[in-house]
């Protein structure tokens, strides 16, 4: 393998990882701001519209990149559903376990357009800091139902309750402000309970704003993580049998086959560095696997109520937030 000095590398052998001996780890370099800006680098690879995110994250300490990755998760700020009162449900399912269902509902509110409520606040908040919902079914035997149908959907009416059934309440000049689509349920079709006729549900429900290390059900994003950008190179050339048999080795699209039906390294971005390869002795001296050391690979996807780049800008924002905290309590001393 070539040598190369701007891409640090961990060797990946068969039972452990070494570092390049030329390389003498992050840990021993001293920090230098002029340095950090020139090599750090933000790539989009992917966008989509199912509110997924990938992109490099380059020339980072990985104390830098793991912030980010928790800052996503647990302190960038969502609205969820806090308080639940029941005046009536009977249902089969216990009122904790309901509660507990409607406060996972994921909400389309954006979070930045209200504030966190604070030890002044009543208990039914404000317009700033609080939306309020209603849900209210009742289930009832269809009247032209035959007693030979076997379709539910054809005897019962109401007797599957979706998170679509939720009715926003505003509160204040809300309803001049937000629209129901805006502030509503993300997902229309999640499945809360199923009811028989004279079951019934009556419950008002109170959203706040909160943090995901708070709880689970504030964090904006569905998941949140990184890897290293793998490196592969061929120390040799492999033909004919052995190219498909090292083709399998890795994930698809890594190891691609010419005309001459001999290997090539295609992308190593998709390899899930498995080492299937050092299953077979004579396959094992005819790879070299590395991961660049200073490159992550993010991928983010969000809950919906935020698009997922705009959850990574507000996780730098909380970052530079914590910083300024931190030289201000220095500077205080």
């Amino acid at each position: 393998m070539p040598e190369n000095k701007k891409q640090p590398l961990l060797y990946m052998e068969e039972y452990k990882v070494k570092q390049d001996p030329q390389d003498y780890g992050l840990a021993d370099e001293v920090f230098n701001m002029d340095v950090f800006k020139s090599k750090l680098q933000v790539v989009i690879v992917r966008n989509d519209e199912e509110n997924g995110l990938e992109f490099d994250l380059i020339g980072v300490y990985p104390a830098i990149a793991n912030a980010f990755r928790r800052l996503m998760l647990s302190e960038v700020p969502s609205m969820a559903i806090e308080k639940v009162y029941i005046y009536n449900n009977t249902s089969i399912i216990q009122d904790e376990v309901l509660a507990h269902r409607m406060g996972l509902l994921p909400l389309r509110a954006d979070p930045r357009l209200f504030a966190y409520r604070t030890e002044e606040s009543t208990e039914q908040g404000t317009e700033q800091d609080t939306l309020e919902y209603e849900l209210k079914v009742k289930c009832t035997r269809r009247k032209d139902a035959s007693k030979d149908q076997s379709n539910f959907d054809d005897i019962y009416k109401n007797h599957k309750v979706y998170s679509g059934h939720l009715k926003w309440l505003p509160k204040g000049k809300q309803g001049q402000i937000y629209t129901e689509n805006s502030v509503g349920c993300i997902h229309e079709d999640i499945l809360i309970a199923q009811l028989r006729p004279g079951h019934e549900l009556d419950l008002r429900l109170i959203a706040v704003k909160g943090l995901g290390k708070d709880h689970a059900k504030f964090s904006p994003v569905a998941t949140a993580y990184y890897r290293l950008l793998p490196q592969i190179n061929l120390t040799r050339e492999v033909t004919g049998k052995d190219a498909y048999l090292l083709q399998s080795c890795f994930s698809p699209g890594v190891i691609g086959i010419d005309e001459n039906e001999c290997a090539y390294v295609k992308d190593a971005r998709y390899d899930s560095c498995s080492r299937n390869v050092y299953r077979y002795p004579h396959l094992a001296d005819a790879v070299t696997m590395a991961r660049v050391r200073d490159h992550y690979i993010f991928n983010v996807e969000s809950v919906g109520a935020l698009k997922p780049e705009v959850i990574f800008l507000e996780a730098v924002k909380v970052l530079k937030k914590k910083c300024r905290s931190f030289i201000d309590e220095i500077e205080a001393e």
